[in-house]
């Protein structure tokens, strides 16, 4: 784990946030020390400005970019999450790209590294239609970009030049260019 924080987001960033998400759909926040005690535990710092997010503004949101749901609390997974094992957040993200093992002739249903493209490295965000689900990556070299990871594979969103936590909220809040 690195002892490195991100800076803190621009106000303009914060205030962004904020009008994202109303007061009457959010979570409480966690604060900033219930935020460090999650990192310890799990061994990663998490990207900004989803930190500084979840810390001052909300934990969550039932109203939010992942269409089931919306946003999720931080560690909490969606009811329709695979059981492939323990989450490990702080723990190498392995893919780079793209990853359809689905089309991939080469790849066992039972690889591990399936098993690792959903827990390792990310925090699930929220789910969409129920088997896909949205993460926010926090290791590795594409740390803080949103990834989309389903049974048939894993892609960033909306592909390769992935949105990060800021602008992944933009897109749904203004419906430009959002997810189809």
């Amino acid at each position: 784990m690195t002892d490195t924080r991100d800076q803190r987001p621009a106000e303009a960033t914060l205030d962004f946030l904020r009008s994202a998400f109303p007061p009457e759909w959010r979570e409480p926040a966690l604060g900033h020390e219930a935020v460090a005690d999650w990192e310890q535990k799990n061994q990663v710092v998490l990207p900004e400005p989803y930190r500084t997010f979840i810390a001052e503004i909300s934990n969550g949101s039932s109203l939010g970019p992942a269409s089931d749901g919306g946003l999720q609390p931080l560690g909490w997974l969606p009811e329709t999450w695979p059981d492939l094992g323990p989450r490990q957040p702080g723990e190498p993200f392995l893919l780079e790209a793209a990853w359809p093992w689905e089309d991939d002739e080469s790849v066992d249903p039972e690889d591990p590294r399936i098993n690792a493209a959903f827990n390792k490295g990310s925090i699930v965000l929220g789910s969409e239609d129920g088997q896909s689900f949205w993460l926010l990556l926090t290791t590795g070299p594409r740390r803080g970009e949103v990834w989309m990871i389903a049974d048939v594979g894993a892609v960033p969103a909306p592909g390769d030049q992935a949105w990060g936590f800021e602008e992944w909220v933009q897109r749904w809040h203004t419906g430009n260019d959002w997810w189809d």
